[in-house]
């Protein structure tokens, strides 16, 4: 095997310069993974790499979790897993696979980093929260297949996430080493649950930068042939691709020392270096087993065979409208307290916390106006209010919780208006910090749930779901 084609470079629209992912391509990696772009600039890269690669085949991968809305701004952003934990829906779950696999195949990209199989039963977890399933690993295990299965026949290849179980930490691994305090019973009842249920279905495995001490001691999951080789490859029997979680995060210390003890320890791909370039050159002065090279290669090669199975849609088929998120609100949507509702006629005051990414609430409150309610300018007296909480998982962000001066500004308003209801769009878990006598869970801030939020409150439908995680 030729050893670049153990890397895989990330490539971030507006960051990256194109010249330097060609050369890249020219050298022989073995894959890009794609961060950001428009509908347009993916699908052009993406044929610019193949065309530039002297490989037959090289895979280019994403982190398509919620669709491709979560990095194009010209795609819909579909529901999120918690979402789909709280309607407990298999059919969504395999809707929303087919739907991610299928616009993601039109444009060239024929890998998606997903699902996550991390339990969301840690609120301070910055980094999982609504990418996760729920909190039980049963749950998890159920939507999760489906989700696979619906990437599958859309023609996309899967990666089951982060090995060992990235649920029961307080730390983002893309900022420093999280630590994983479960016992090997806990591991064995729940975080490892929905590996071992769904490793038949894996594409691929990815191990997360997480220091587990029950499994070992001293190397992070991603780095430990105990973890790699022992648990995941002999104890648990898989038999398929192994990749690193993405390099550049700094939860490892020393790329190339890192990136080597990965491959030594049974990983198959290196992903997404910070420098590629010095990480290509350091592995061709270091001594790599050729019986695991042998392997990484067989490894990506039946990757690459997989990928091609099932031809991509048109990006006009892949793309065309569609109601499933819609429909997926309808069934998620989540309510404790009592009801508040709004009629035509009359006022209501909106007040955000928690929104340091400048997400629009315009879907929300033209749902509202078009329902003949009033929305008034901040400070002025309204018949009621509604506050709308924004805060989700960002990377490298370090944190999901509200900050106090967001929790004063958001207690205040709520005590001014007995009549008042929070909506929670992303971490459920901020909702509990305002402490609001009613609360709507959305689990998701996309314009889809933003407008169901709204039709809920002027009474067109009941919401349906049920929280899939502990408060």
């Amino acid at each position: 095997m030729k050893i670049n084609r153990l890397v895989h470079p990330g490539f971030w629209f507006g960051k990256t310069a194109p010249e330097d992912a060609l050369k890249l391509a020219r050298l022989g990696v073995g894959g890009f993974c794609l961060y950001g772009g428009t509908r347009q600039q993916v699908a052009e890269l993406t044929h610019s790499l193949r065309e530039a690669s002297p490989l037959k085949k090289i895979l280019i991968s994403a982190d398509y979790e919620d669709g491709l809305g979560r990095w194009l701004p010209d795609a819909e952003l579909l529901p999120s897993n918690l979402a789909l934990g709280a309607a407990n829906d298999e059919n969504l779950a395999f809707e929303k696979g087919l739907l991610t696999a299928r616009q993601a195949k039109s444009l060239g990209v024929d890998w998606v980093f997903a699902p996550v199989l991390d339990l969301a039963d840690c609120p301070q977890n910055p980094i999982v929260n609504t990418r996760s399933f729920g909190a039980d690993p049963q749950l998890v295990s159920r939507l999760a297949r489906a989700f696979i299965k619906g990437l599958a026949k859309g023609g996309a290849l899967n990666s089951i996430k982060h090995f060992p179980g990235h649920g029961n930490t307080s730390t983002d691994s893309h900022m420093a080493m999280p630590t994983v305090p479960s016992s090997v019973a806990h591991l064995q009842t729940h975080e490892l649950v929905p590996f071992k249920n769904l490793l038949p279905l894996a594409d691929s495995v990815m191990v997360g930068h997480l220091l587990v001490p029950a499994l070992d001691e001293e190397s992070l999951a991603s780095l430990s042939a105990k973890i790699i080789s022992g648990l995941l490859k002999t104890k648990l029997g898989y038999k398929g691709c192994v990749v690193t979680d993405a390099l550049c995060m700094k939860a490892l210390g020393d790329e190339k020392q890192a990136a080597l003890a990965a491959f030594r320890a049974g990983a198959h791909i290196l992903l997404v270096p910070e420098n590629p370039f010095e990480l290509l050159e350091f592995l061709h002065q270091v001594p790599l087993n050729k019986t695991l090279l042998d392997e990484a290669e067989r490894q990506q090669d039946s990757l690459c065979e997989r990928a091609d199975i099932i031809p991509a849609l048109t990006e006009e088929e892949a793309f065309q409208p569609m109601a499933f998120a819609t429909r997926a609100a309808q069934k998620a949507l989540t309510w404790l307290g009592p009801k508040m509702s709004l009629k035509p006629g009359q006022t209501v005051q909106i007040v955000e916390v928690g929104n340091d990414e400048n997400l629009s609430s315009a879907p929300f409150i033209n749902a509202l106006r078009q329902g003949g309610v009033t929305v008034v300018n901040p400070g002025e007296r309204a018949d009621k209010l509604v506050v709308l909480c924004w805060r989700r998982y960002q990377a490298f962000k370090g944190k999901i919780a509200l900050d106090p001066a967001e929790i004063a500004r958001g207690k205040t308003a709520l005590k001014q208006y007995p009549a008042h209801l929070l909506i929670a769009l992303a971490n459920p878990w901020a909702a509990k910090q305002l402490n609001a006598s009613s609360t709507l869970f959305t689990f998701s801030p996309a314009p889809s749930f933003q407008r169901a939020a709204a039709e809920c409150l002027l009474g067109k439908f009941f919401p349906q779901g049920h929280l899939p995680i502990i408060l």
